[in-house]
């Protein structure tokens, strides 16, 4: 099974339509225009296109396809123009083109292929969602609400074909220690600065004993600091920034109350909805993966992954060092390769759930 031209076409084509998130109207239409002239019903969420039925009865285990149609502002550096997709050879160059352009049109083959040979057996749906490069509210969160419970979510992003299994989590706190204002001159006053000090070098000096099998240790990072408004006051406020990676072993709220514990400031997250995950061994999913003789890891990137209260794993054509940068670009002959691979995980996977 190949993606064949008429895919790379639609690449080409769905590239050369701007969807920066929250902006992504145009390219939801045409995608969403593209899929009902294949004779899919779509229902459209916000700007996610969901094909399938989450309500269908005795259809098997609900296994979800879900790849991501917005991008990022190009970056600095281009030398064509990022919405004017260029064929260099095996190259398809363009913003969004590896991240997550090829695993969108990908997975649209792969269900136009396994669809009807999954009926039956497994209630395959696909979802393209909206505003995932911010995880935004109306992306793929507005449609999990109305899904129910998933069996499997299958994450198209950038993997080299190999799936991600685990991913760490992000929280970003927002700290404010209180100190008292005075004359600098007469040393006056309660420094805020030298108490936020403390906190950052307790921050800093975390210690994680639980080891993941998947993930790399929780991190905690101050990244900003402000204080003060004149270089003769005492400063009576000091806030900084701590930017929070979690893993499997300590999510997100065991890390928020580990460093509220060693910390004298109000510490407040901005969310903690970007959740760590790791999919459990015995799963059906870990069993077709060990059964197509894939390579899992561990992915310190995030995805929609974070979102998803499902098993999920994360597999797709690309190279993540290759999304946000000038010049991202996809090979055909990783689209070639991506619905093969696709298609195969979807066999492994009818098997293995028979077999359970």
């Amino acid at each position: 099974m190949t993606c064949g031209i008429k895919h790379i076409d639609l690449l080409l084509e769905m590239l050369s339509i701007p969807a920066i998130s929250r902006k992504e109207h145009q390219r939801s239409d045409f995608l969403e225009g593209t899929l009902k002239g294949l004779g899919f019903q779509v229902t459209r969420i916000h700007n996610n296109l969901l094909v399938g039925d989450p309500d269908l009865e005795d259809a098997g285990p609900r296994v979800l396809l879900n790849s991501h149609m917005d991008t990022v502002s190009p970056a600095e550096g281009w030398v064509s123009d990022p919405f004017e997709p260029l064929v260099d050879g095996d190259r398809i160059v363009g913003l969004g083109s590896n991240d997550a352009g090829a695993s969108v049109v990908t997975m649209m083959a792969t269900y136009q292929n396994m669809y009807t040979e999954m009926k039956g057996q497994m209630n395959l749906m696909l979802l393209i969602s909206a505003e995932e490069e911010i995880s935004g509210s109306n992306g793929i969160s507005s449609v999990l609400d109305r899904m129910g419970n998933l069996d499997a979510v299958i994450v198209g992003e950038p993997t080299g074909m190999q799936p991600a299994v685990a991913e760490r989590g992000l929280m970003v706190l927002d700290g404010e220690v209180k100190g008292k204002a005075g004359h600098a001159a007469l040393n006056e006053g309660e420094n805020a600065i030298y108490r936020a000090m403390k906190d950052i070098e307790s921050i800093a000096g975390l210690d994680f004993r639980n080891q993941s099998a998947w993930l790399p240790q929780p991190g905690a990072q101050v990244t900003m600091i402000s204080a003060g408004t004149g270089h003769n006051v005492v400063p009576d406020v000091c806030r900084y920034v701590v930017d929070v990676r979690s893993n499997d072993r300590y999510g997100n709220e065991a890390m928020l109350e580990r460093i509220r514990s060693v910390c004298m400031a109000d510490l407040k997250p901005r969310s903690t909805r970007l959740k760590p995950s790791s999919l459990n061994e015995d799963h059906f999913l870990m069993e077709a993966i060990i059964a197509c003789k894939f390579h899992p890891f561990g992915s310190s990137t995030l995805s929609d992954m974070a979102l998803i209260p499902f098993p999920a794993i994360k597999i797709g054509p690309g190279d993540s060092a290759r999304s946000h940068t000038a010049g991202e670009y996809i090979l055909m002959s990783e689209l070639e390769d991506a619905v093969g691979i696709y298609c195969r995980l979807l066999e492994a996977l009818k098997t293995n759930m028979k077999q359970n």
